[in-house]
C-alpha cells in the first residue's frame, strides 16, 4: 500500500514547515511492507563524480546533486535500514575528492554499504578507498537476504601495471567518457573464487543481493557498459532461486533479465547519459525489456539524475526512481512474465515521444 502527500503537508506534520525554503524536496512517497517483519527498504545513491578543482573548491553542480540525495534521504518515510553508495564517489580517485564525498555522506542519518567504481579505483587501484572508505569486495547479510558486494572494475594486469608511465594518466584514461584507450572491466578469477567459497554456505532458496558498480552483462563496449567475464560471474548465481543485481556506471534507467538473473541500473547524481542507440545508432546490447527514460534537458543540471527507493519484499526487489525534474518510475519483477516491468510504461501504448526519439 503506498500513499503520498504534498511537500507542505508533510513538512507541516513534523514541524518543519519553517525550514520548506531549504529543502529540495518535492514529495515524500510512504511506502508498508506486504506481510512480513523481513521486508525492509534501502536507498542507493551512486555516481556523484566529486571533483575537484584546487585547494576546497569543487565542481558546485556534482557537490550539489550529492548533497540533495543525502537531505532526500534523511527524509525518507519509512526510514531506511541503511545506504547503498553505488560506486564513483570521486571524479579523478584524489584524495581530496574521496575526502570530500565522505564528509557530504558523513551528513547521512543511516549507514552505508560502499562499491567501488573505476574512478575511485585507477589513481591508487583502490589503496586510499580500503584505508578510508571499505573492504573492494565483501558479503553481508540482512533481514534474510545475502548482499554480495563486487568490485567489478577490475582489468587486465599488463594495463594497469605496465602500460602507463604514472598513476595519473592510467586515472585521466580510465576516466574518459567515450573510454577510447581504457579496458574491459572484469570481476577476475580470484574475486569469482571468493564468491563462490561465499555462497557456498548460503542456502538456494535465501534471496542473494549482488552490488556491483559496472553491469554484470554485456551492453555497449566502447563505452565500457560491459563486463568482460560476467558470464563467469553469472554462472555462480545460477543455482539461486531469486537474484537481483544493482549496478551503478551508466547514469540511465537500464533493466534486464537473464536465466534466474534480474539486473536494474541506479541513476546518477552528477550528469545524466544517453542509450549507446542514440550514438551514431552504434550496434549495442541494451536489454529489449528496457523502456528507455524520458531524455534529459540539457539546459537543466538536475534533469534526468537522481536516486532511488528500493523495497525488498520477498526477495524480489521494487525499484523506485525518484528522478529530479522529471517522470518518477517504478519498476517491478511480474511473477507471471517473470522479468522486471515499467509499472506504467511497459506497455508502448502509454509511452511518449520523447522516450521513443531522440
Amino acid at each position: 500500500m503506498k500513499k503520498g502527500i504534498s511537500r507542505r503537508n508533510f513538512l507541516k506534520a513534523t514541524g518543519i514547515i519553517g525550514a520548506a525554503a531549504a529543502s529540495p524536496l518535492s514529495l515524500v512517497e510512504f511506502s508498508w511492507g506486504k506481510g512480513s517483519e523481513e521486508n525492509f527498504t534501502v536507498a542507493h545513491i551512486s555516481d556523484s563524480h566529486l571533483t575537484h578543482i584546487k585547494g576546497n573548491e569543487f565542481v558546485r553542480n556534482f557537490d550539489k546533486g550529492l548533497k540533495r540525495a543525502v537531505t532526500e534521504v534523511n527524509f525518507m518515510r519509512p526510514k531506511p535500514d541503511f545506504v547503498i553508495f553505488g560506486g564513483d564517489l570521486a571524479q579523478l580517485g584524489k584524495r581530496e575528492e574521496i575526502d570530500h564525498g565522505l564528509e557530504i555522506m558523513s551528513k547521512l542519518r543511516y549507514p552505508v554499504r560502499w562499491v567501488i567504481g573505476e574512478h575511485d579505483y585507477y589513481l591508487d587501484l583502490g589503496k586510499y578507498w580500503e584505508e578510508k572508505v571499505s573492504k573492494l569486495h565483501y558479503s553481508f547479510d540482512h533481514k534474510g537476504v545475502h548482499f554480495i558486494v563486487l568490485n567489478s572494475i577490475l582489468t587486465y594486469d599488463d594495463w594497469m601495471f605496465n602500460k602507463w608511465k604514472s598513476p595519473e594518466v592510467r586515472m585521466s584514461q580510465m576516466a574518459r567518457l567515450d573510454n577510447p584507450q581504457g579496458s574491459p572491466f572484469m570481476v577476475k578469477d580470484k574475486q569469482i573464487a571468493w564468491m563462490k567459497e561465499d555462497l557456498s554456505t548460503v542456502s538456494r532458496d535465501t534471496p542473494v543481493v549482488v552490488l556491483s558498480h559496472s553491469p554484470l552483462y554485456k551492453i555497449f563496449k566502447p563505452w565500457n557498459f560491459w563486463t568482460e567475464d560476467a558470464e563467469k560471474v553469472q554462472a555462480v548465481l545460477k543455482p539461486f532461486k531469486k537474484v537481483t543485481v544493482l549496478h551503478g556506471h551508466v547514469h540511465q534507467i537500464l533493466y534486464n533479465q537473464i536465466g534466474n538473473i534480474t539486473f536494474q541500473a541506479m541513476m546518477s547524481t552528477a550528469w545524466p547519459w544517453p542509450y549507446p542507440v542514440s550514438y551514431a545508432q552504434a550496434k549495442n546490447a541494451v536489454p529489449k525489456l528496457t523502456v528507455f527514460m524520458n531524455r534529459a534537458d540539457p539546459h537543466s543540471e538536475r534533469d534526468a539524475t537522481g536516486w532511488s527507493m528500493i523495497n525488498i519484499n520477498n526477495g524480489r526487489v521494487i525499484n523506485d526512481f525518484r528522478l529530479w525534474e522529471n517522470t518518477n518510475r517504478t519498476l517491478k519483477y511480474d511473477e507471471k512474465l517473470g522479468y522486471p516491468v515499467d509499472e506504467k510504461y511497459q506497455n508502448p501504448e502509454n509511452r511518449i515521444p520523447p522516450q521513443e526519439h531522440y
